[in-house]
């Protein structure tokens, strides 16, 4: 399980986080909504290392980020999965450099990488993609070459930022379709977004980051339901 506790981050004299509470219980998909810059992303980052708290803790299996070595950060980084907004691919690579690039770092046999590879392709529907580059790709193809990437490690979690950003909606409607497979296959999924067609569909608890803290949590009939002003704004797009 993932736990945030208390989290809180500043940039300048900008207060980003300010006590984010949150659990992320294990076989499921945990939507974090809110509006662009609300700090949804900056929590992400926050639980794999690549941004320190000012304040509270990520707890991750029981063991806290903050106080991991640098050794102990790589291996929790094996077992969390990032897709980011943009894929992050290496415009120089191709498909299968990309996706093995992190099982190559692990140093496994080479066969093992291709099948992996492999694997994972065929899991997002991109089969028969291996030997293209990224600037060959559409942008909801890149965004699932990075779930491939992410799935080929064998994570015990993935972490979602903005999985369907700048998608069309049957591009998006694939996306949601595959994060709710990878959740069936057993990873645990994080999921940021700002989209509530693609939260209410992917998101088995949904929790909305509102003013630097988590406003409501709850099941999706329960967010649905809400009588929260500022949350029910948000769900109905309202202005």
């Amino acid at each position: 399980m993932i736990v945030l506790d208390g989290l809180t981050k500043s940039f300048g004299p900008k207060r980003v986080l300010e006590g984010v509470t949150l659990e992320v219980p294990d076989g499921e998909n945990t939507v974090i909504i809110g509006y662009s810059g609300s700090g949804k992303s900056v929590t992400l980052k926050c639980i794999v290392g690549l941004i320190e708290p000012d304040g509270g803790r990520v707890v991750v299996d029981g063991a806290v980020v903050q106080d991991m070595s640098r050794e102990e950060l790589a291996e929790l980084r094996g077992r969390i999965g990032y897709v980011f907004q943009f894929a992050a691919l290496f415009d120089s690579m191709t498909v299968a450099e990309n996706i093995g690039l992190g099982l190559a770092r692990r140093r496994l046999d080479r066969d093992v990488i291709a099948e992996r590879t492999a694997e994972s392709l065929s899991v997002v529907e991109l089969s028969g993609t291996e030997d293209k580059y990224p600037a060959e790709l559409s942008g909801g193809m890149r965004k699932r070459v990075g779930i491939a990437r992410a799935i080929a490690l064998k994570p015990r979690y993935i972490l979602y930022d903005e999985p369907t950003s700048g998608l069309d909606p049957v591009t998006s409607a694939v996306m949601d379709q595959l994060m709710v497979r990878t959740r069936d296959l057993g990873v645990t999924g994080l999921v940021v977004t700002h989209d509530m067609r693609s939260a209410f569909c992917v998101g088995d608890r949904i929790a909305m980051l509102h003013e630097g803290r988590i406003r409501q949590v709850g099941t999706k009939a329960e967010l649905q339901a809400t009588t929260d002003p500022v949350v029910r704004q948000f769900i109905e797009g309202r202005p």
